[in-house]
C-alpha cells in the first residue's frame, strides 16, 4: 500500500549537471547513473546531459513514465548508492519523501515533505508509520523500538492484560487473544502480539460470543439475548 503519492500534484525539476564521462548506451532516452541513485542522464542524438533527481527522490530506470524521479521505497537502487547531499529544512532530512516523527517515541505521526516544506500527517489508530515502506503498518511490522505506552491502547483506551496471558484447550498462549467489550455486546477487541489493542466489531445483528471468540446470533450469547431489540442501535 502506497499512501499519499497522488495527494498532492507537484512537479518537481530536475537539476541539470555535467556529463562527463558518460557514454550514451543508445542514442535517445534516460539511464541511470552506474553509482549515484538521483543521478540520470538522458541523451539526445548521442549527446548526453546529466541531471539530478530532486532532493529525497530517486532515478528508476524501469518506470515507463516521463519523470521516473520516484520514492526511494519505490526504486531498488541495487549497488547505486551513492546519493546527493541532502538539503535539509525542519521536519524533512530531505527536500522530498516521507519521514518519521524526529521524536523516536512518537511512531503514529510522519511528515510528507515536498520541496522542504512539511505535512504533519497521522496514522490510523492503532498504526506506526514504517520509514522503510512509506506506509503506516501494524506495530509488529514497522519493528520500531521505544514508541509511547499509550500507543499500546485502543482508540477506547483499553489496554492489554499482559499479566493475564489468554491460553487456548492446549495452555497455548493465543497470539491474537480477544476480549469482550464491557458494555456493548457488539463490540469486542483483539490484541495483536498481546500487546497492541484494536477495537472491532461484530456486523449489525449479531453479537460478540467470548465463548467462541466469533460473532453470534444475539440469542446465543447470556446476556445479549436483548441487545437489538427496543431499537437498541
Amino acid at each position: 500500500m502506497k499512501l499519499f503519492t497522488s495527494a498532492i500534484a507537484l512537479v518537481l525539476l530536475a537539476t541539470n549537471i555535467s556529463a562527463a564521462g558518460f557514454e550514451c548506451p543508445k542514442p535517445n532516452g534516460q539511464f541511470a547513473d552506474e553509482v549515484q541513485c538521483d543521478k540520470f542522464h538522458v541523451c539526445e542524438e548521442g549527446v548526453a546531459k546529466s541531471h539530478l533527481c530532486p532532493d529525497g527522490l530517486v532515478f528508476d530506470p524501469l518506470n515507463r513514465k516521463v519523470n521516473k524521479c520516484d520514492q526511494p521505497f519505490n526504486v531498488d537502487c541495487e549497488d547505486r548508492t551513492e546519493l546527493q547531499e541532502p538539503k535539509s529544512t525542519k521536519y524533512c532530512p530531505r527536500k522530498n519523501g516521507f519521514f518519521a516523527h524526529p521524536d523516536p517515541a512518537v511512531c503514529n505521526i510522519f511528515y510528507n515533505c515536498i520541496d522542504g516544506d512539511a505535512l504533519e500527517t497521522k496514522c490510523t489508530v492503532g498504526l506506526h508509520f514504517d520509514e522503510y515502506s512509506g506506509t503506516c503498518v501494524w506495530p509488529a511490522t514497522a519493528g520500531r523500538e521505544g514508541c509511547n505506552p499509550e500507543m499500546r491502547q485502543s482508540a477506547t483506551g483499553f489496554t492489554c492484560p499482559k499479566d493475564q496471558p489468554k491460553t487456548d484447550d492446549r495452555g497455548q498462549v493465543v497470539s491474537h487473544p480477544k476480549y469482550p467489550h464491557p458494555t456493548d455486546c457488539q463490540k469486542f477487541y483483539v490484541c495483536l502480539n498481546g500487546e497492541d489493542a484494536r477495537d472491532l466489531g461484530c456486523q449489525l445483528g449479531e453479537v460478540y460470543n467470548d465463548a467462541t471468540e466469533m460473532c453470534d446470533a444475539p440469542e446465543n450469547v447470556a446476556g445479549c439475548e436483548d441487545w437489538y431489540k427496543d431499537d437498541k442501535p
